[in-house]
């Protein structure tokens, strides 16, 4: 996915642009995470670059892992106040212990709610009241146990407005790509169907005041060139989390 961050990167609008370098892939399987090393590595150079960026911050990935090191400063700075809107198909709430594949990025929610190895949970965990999650249709028996456990809210693609409804305080967006209905924006991973139609989503990122931070995920180009309509997608995209930015809390 570092192709695919890094073409989602030039058709996003900033005033700066930090690139985080990408450690190499590989590494061993610790405490049931794959790459645990390469990933905590990837975290503590995110950590890096966002010292001293006393701004709002897009993050562009990559896997929903960058999340948490901007979700981290985001709640050391908002406390209690900060909602994290989770914008994905999946819930992103497995264990190592319930996906034995290690892939970090379906267990990044759960680590944010401190459930996680060292190196990658959250030390100051948000409660379960500050995450909404949206657009979700997939997840399996464990994960929706785990949700009903701990009380998260959650809204399907059907009544995905409501969420607005929800919404308090400033806001962190993440945006995993895959929350799209794949035959309209298919460069994804993990797609699964029946999602959000693009305009959609972006009708409803428009609506959302006081965003503090965001994030963009898990873009997948086949090819060497991105679809010029996906690319459309993704500008217009990013040009909606902008504008809530300009009128979110500083």
């Amino acid at each position: 996915m570092t192709s695919g961050a890094r073409r989602a990167a030039e058709l996003v609008p900033a005033d700066t642009v930090v690139t985080v370098p990408v450690p190499e892939t590989g590494g061993d399987k610790v405490a049931g995470i794959r790459s645990y090393d390469v990933l905590v590595e990837s975290q503590r150079l995110t950590r890096t670059a966002l010292t001293g960026i006393d701004d709002q911050v897009i993050t562009i990935g990559g896997d929903c892992a960058v999340d948490i090191p901007p979700i981290a400063a985001a709640h050391n700075r908002y406390g209690a106040a900060l909602t994290v809107l989770w914008l994905d198909a999946h819930p992103d709430v497995y264990s190592p212990l319930t996906l034995p594949s290690g892939a970090f990025h379906g267990m990044v929610v759960r680590a944010l709610l401190g459930d996680g190895p060292a190196g990658l949970r959250l030390e100051r965990p948000l409660a379960p009241r500050q995450v909404i999650i949206a657009g979700e249709r997939a997840g399996d028996v464990s994960e929706h146990a785990y949700l009903a456990e701990t009380g998260l809210r959650r809204y399907g693609v059907d009544d995905l407005e409501r969420v607005l409804d929800d919404l308090r305080g400033p806001v962190y967006v993440h945006v995993d790509l895959d929350v799209l209905e794949p035959t309209a924006f298919g460069a994804t991973c993990y797609p699964e169907p029946d999602g959000v139609q693009p305009q959609r989503l972006i009708d409803l990122v428009s609506q959302v005041d006081g965003i503090i931070g965001a994030a963009i995920t898990e873009h997948a180009p086949s090819g060497d060139e991105v679809n010029p309509g996906e690319a459309e997608v993704i500008r217009r995209l990013g040009a909606a989390l902008t504008s809530g930015m300009s009128s979110g809390t500083s």
